[in-house]
């Protein structure tokens, strides 16, 4: 923030403008330098957070699935805004020395200069996710300064993605966004890396899905060197034209950006054809934002199991705990040589406890309690961000960071997307997805299934309702049901009734067509003397718990039991939910836990 904006003297320091209100604990914006209390109306860094937390989410009904495109959801963005502040006092702030050593005296009060408006305010802290290569960084909000949201807007560059991403900030449901970090050798402080004047690749990519309650995530990192097929996508062109990219059918992720023309949109499309879950938002960053977010933070904490010495990336690290920033730090993301079996994946590993690092130093009260060193961060993070239009501008990032900021940093999970080598190669370089443990994963985010224990308070009325699921099943030859279609796939009763009887031996289930009205989540009614046919039937379609619907009157002759298609149902033999628990064996760790690198 500018103090020549304001009309004030010309030496205020930005971040003094912020004062520590000893009556509330809340820095609060300081626009009269004088040494007194003011009486004036002042901007507060807090939001009445209470009244807009507690307040209910938009939308009669929300999506468990993120597979869902956002033009379903029906809800618009929930940007939230704060009443307007009553009048406080607060004490004096600092005025820095003059040139001959002394305090700068009180500037009086303009004649007939009027009161601005009292601007409305947000929350103190809030969390802003995004990744260098791999940065993660909070960024509190100081926002109620026109100024400073004048200063910050012009800071972001955004990109228009069309309709691979969301037009709506935040969502009723699950939230996925895609954090990448681009290797190219273009722009301000790129240069000097190799590879002169390239445009770059999707060097790291992560996939961060925030759950509908808000009380977990999950940060998936997708390896640069997998094969998979990278679609036709449209890249938006200056001249507001459009420019449709062909799509490679095997090829490595990482050229889904960069290549051919391709931007950060065709990497969503790549990210979606891959998991089956569709990103919202992206943020993408190069090799100077990891070095000037590194830099406002004043460092991250990293522990080596080894002291590093690498010739290529020219990082030297001693063994234990060290603080890095700047080109220590972007050296230590690009490190693979001196890590684990020197190959991408041990990189991400090293990447993923550098993340964790980063946010318990967002979060650490050194941080949230500094204005100068925040202002200093929010101003180094949206020079460093690109994004997606849906959120090209502080307030709309303010929003998404308060709503991401919700988690916490315990419920953070950090795991690589399980892979085996390319069996094309006689000598593997490459990697593709494990066909068993990726989409059993995949399935866990698409049904906003927790890799975190944060649902404690919910286990009694889900234990209820999963016991409906135990007991005896009856064979499927004795499975009586009639299906009908209320979700979003034209002849899915159909398709799913010829599965059951094909594949399953379920011949006593019939089609009954559309349902009369649409529904979210598929669901199965039946009498109590259906039980364990609804037992069967929910074990072969992967029903969960909640699907279930007993009556209380036994059925009669042969009525049959009602299978109703939601929104949730993907395809005939897919099952309708995602499994409870990860794959055996994958690696993950938490945000809240220091590890050294191997």
């Amino acid at each position: 923030m500018d103090a020549h904006s304001r009309g004030r003297a010309d030496d205020i320091d930005p971040a003094d403008q912020w004062v520590l209100n000893p009556h509330t604990g809340n820095y609060e914006l300081r626009l009269d330098h004088s040494t007194g209390e003011s009486s004036s109306p002042s901007r507060t860094a807090t939001a009445e957070g209470s009244s807009r937390r507690g307040g209910s989410r938009t939308g009669s009904s929300r999506e468990g699935s993120s597979r869902e495109g956002s033009g379903r959801r029906g809800s618009g963005s929930r940007e939230r805004e704060g009443a307007p502040d009553g009048p406080r006092q607060v004490p004096g702030q600092r005025s820095r020395r003059s040139s001959q050593g002394g305090r700068g005296a009180a500037e009086p009060p303009a004649a007939g200069r009027r009161k601005r408006k009292p601007q409305k305010s947000r929350k103190k802290k809030a969390l802003l996710w995004t990744g260098g290569v791999m940065a993660f960084v909070v960024i509190v909000g100081s926002a109620g300064a026109y100024a400073l949201y004048q200063k910050l807007n012009g800071n972001i560059d955004a990109i228009d993605v069309g309709d691979a991403g969301s037009k709506n900030v935040v969502t009723d449901g699950p939230m996925n966004i895609l954090i990448i970090g681009t290797d190219k050798r273009t722009g301000k402080g790129n240069e000097g890396y190799g590879d002169k004047g390239s445009e770059g690749h999707a060097d790291t990519t992560i996939l961060f899905h925030v759950s509908e309650d808000r009380t977990n995530a999950t940060a998936m990192s997708i390896p640069r060197d997998l094969m998979t097929e990278v679609p036709e996508c449209e890249s938006k062109n200056a001249d507001g034209t459009s420019t449709v990219i062909p799509g490679t059918p095997n090829a490595r992720f990482n050229t889904s950006l960069g290549q051919n023309g391709r931007n950060p949109g065709c990497t969503m499309k790549t990210v979606e054809n891959i998991t089956g879950v569709k990103p919202h938002h992206f943020m993408m960053v190069d090799f100077n934002a990891v070095k000037s977010l590194t830099s406002a933070v004043g460092g991250v904490k990293v522990c080596m199991a080894k002291p590093i010495d690498d010739p290529k990336s020219h990082l030297k690290l001693p063994e234990g705990e060290s603080k890095v920033q700047g080109e220590q730090a972007l050296a230590l993301l690009r490190t693979r040589d001196s890590f684990g079996n020197r190959s991408d994946l041990d990189r991400i590993k090293v990447q993923q406890q550098f993340l964790g690092s980063m946010i318990r130093e967002m979060k650490s009260s050194d941080t949230l309690t500094n204005p100068k060193k925040l202002y200093k961060l929010a101003d180094s993070a949206t020079q460093a961000l690109t994004v997606d239009t849906a959120i090209g501008d502080a307030q709309k990032l303010m929003t998404l960071a308060e709503e991401i900021g919700k988690v916490d940093t315990k419920n953070i999970s950090f795991l690589t997307m399980p892979v085996i080598d390319n069996p094309a190669e006689p000598k593997p370089v490459t990697v593709v997805v494990d066909p068993v443990k990726g989409e059993q994963l995949f399935a866990m985010m698409r049904s906003d299934t927790s890799l975190t224990e944060v649902k404690q308070k919910e286990k009694a009325a889900k234990g209820k309702q999963a016991a409906l699921l135990k007991g005896p099943k009856a064979a499927a030859a004795d499975v009586r049901v009639d299906v009908l279609n209320g979700g979003e796939i034209a002849g899915a009763a159909g398709s799913t009734v010829t599965w059951l009887q094909n594949e399953q031996g379920v011949l006593k289930s019939t089609n009954k067509a559309n349902a009369s009205e649409k529904i979210k989540k598929t669901t199965l009614e039946y009498a109590p003397n259906q039980a364990d046919q609804a037992r069967a039937l929910a074990e072969m379609m992967g029903l969960p718990a909640t699907a279930m619907k007993p009556g209380t009157a036994d059925a009669e002759g042969l009525e049959a039991m009602v299978l109703t298609l939601g929104s949730d149902f993907k395809g005939a033999g897919q099952l309708i939910t995602g499994p409870t628990k990860p794959p055996k064996d994958i690696e993950k760790a938490s945000a809240d836990k220091a590890v050294c690198a191997q």
